[in-house]
């Protein structure tokens, strides 16, 4: 692995490195990003950032990325679908630099925005988002810890920037946080936004995934939707995500 970038703002070290045909983005020594050029995939947690937006057939014409570190679900997600336009919000003006130079990530169709996720979530009034993707994390004593509490008033804040028939995906550091948090345990007001919701997890990583959908669905009909996709059919897991999924009881 070679660093091909190296600064230090303030007490913060960042470096950007390449593996292969990868580029990893690591934050005072935590690995916050992956993005292969070559699959368009990570063969990590970003992976499973994306793969609920394929629940829905019709796919997602807006999506929201809270928390862009290296870009590394944006680029997947501008690799593996066609939507018309992506917003990522993201606090650091280091990490966009480096999702723009080094992830290339410059699409047209994507706005880049340095903003606190919290403050931008409670000030926006525009149009609501087919997908939106909770990826807020932030450093502590070298471990990755969420930068945003999973209760139900940020749940509730995250379902409001969602259109009917929309798809929330959040990041959780582990199932018991999942478990434990605001969205798997919805109040009154959220029960009826939540329709179908599933864990996502990888066999070698802690966090797990959590997808929401405001409409009905199955794993059945995710995987038949992934195999219309050559770079994601699970039937060729050399080539696919080698991933597992549980349903959740909301």
């Amino acid at each position: 692995m070679a660093i091909i970038w190296k600064k230090t703002v303030g007490d913060t070290t960042y470096e950007v490195r390449s593996a292969g045909f990868s580029t990893r983005l690591y934050t005072d020594g935590v690995f916050h990003s992956q993005y292969n050029e070559k699959s368009g995939l990570s063969r990590g947690i970003w992976d499973l950032l994306m793969l609920p937006l394929f629940f829905n057939p019709e796919g997602a014409r807006r999506i929201l990325v809270l928390g862009v570190g290296g870009g590394a679900v944006i680029r997947q997600i501008l690799f593996h679908a066609k939507p018309e336009q992506v917003v990522g919000i993201e606090i650091n003006p280091v990490h966009l630099h480096i999702a723009r130079r080094f992830f290339g990530v410059r699409d047209a169709r994507v706005q880049l925005l340095q903003a606190d996720a919290v403050a931008w979530v409670e000030q926006y009034q525009g149009e609501p988002f087919d997908l939106v993707i909770d990826d807020l994390f932030t450093e502590s004593a070298g471990e990755p810890v969420r930068a945003v509490a999973a209760d139900g008033l940020w749940a509730e804040k995250l379902y409001a920037l969602l259109r009917a028939g929309g798809t929330l995906v959040v990041n959780f550091i582990s199932r018991r946080q999942l478990n434990g948090s605001g969205f798997a345990r919805p109040g009154s007001r959220l029960r009826k936004r939540v329709k179908s919701a599933f864990g996502f997890f990888l066999p070698r990583y802690e966090n797990e995934i959590g997808a929401f959908l405001d409409f009905e669905s199955s794993r059945r009909e995710l995987m038949a939707q992934l195999s219309g996709i050559p770079g994601l059919d699970p039937a060729r897991l050399s080539a696919g995500v080698d991933f597992r999924m549980r349903k959740l009881r909301v």
